[in-house]
């Protein structure tokens, strides 16, 4: 009447089952944040929404930056300063237009502007009004701070974009319980809003 049950004495692995709630959330280790290095203003959005998806290498805004244009106009003199200056008598001459075009080419890497650009404008000689930033990961974009016309500054985080194809869930257990969790303890996992299906981790 009050429950009491017998069984058998026998050998049996000492399990516990411990039920309880947790929030699904991104690997941490997979959330990157793109940044702006370079001041300026935005002017075209590619990517216009949060939960969008981005893949690797794919655009993500324009930037018009005054700064930009005259360093690759500078690059530009630069060139123009070798070519004059590499058939002089005195080394040190002919090694100063190499030193400032160099010096010009590193300050446009440090902009992830890629090689492929600069060779751009070495073979065309026209300065590009604007500078595209791209996604670093293939993932969906979690916060959305770049609008068109806004002005930016250098470090300013304009997306954060997440790959979602392996989470985290976190999950809240009280600490009676912990000496029967560990790193490799399995667990199954089931969600609300995907009745009948069970995930393991």
């Amino acid at each position: 009447s009050i429950g009491v049950k017998t069984d058998v004495v026998k050998r049996v692995p000492m399990e516990k089952t411990i039920r309880t709630v947790g929030t699904v959330k991104e690997d941490e280790r997979r959330v990157s944040d793109v940044n702006a290095k370079i001041g300026g203003w935005i002017e075209h959005l590619y990517v216009d929404y949060t939960g969008k998806f981005v893949g690797k290498g794919q655009p993500l805004l324009d930037i018009y930056s005054p700064e930009l244009v005259a360093t690759q106009e500078e690059y530009l003199l630069a060139m123009e300063s070798r070519e004059r200056l590499k058939g002089s008598p005195f080394p040190e001459i002919a090694k100063g237009g190499v030193s400032l075009l160099e010096s010009t080419r590193k300050r446009l890497e440090l902009w992830d502007i890629p090689a492929a650009e600069i060779e751009r404008l070495e073979r065309e000689k026209k300065p590009r009004k604007t500078l595209t930033l791209y996604s670093p990961v293939s993932g969906y974009v979690l916060e959305k701070m770049a609008f068109p016309q806004m002005k930016i500054e250098p470090g300013m985080k304009l997306y954060t974009i997440a790959d979602l194809s392996s989470v985290w869930v976190e999950a809240d257990i009280y600490e009676y319980e912990v000496p029967f969790v560990k790193v490799g303890t399995p667990a199954t996992l089931t969600l609300a809003s995907l009745p009948g299906q069970q995930y393991s981790g």
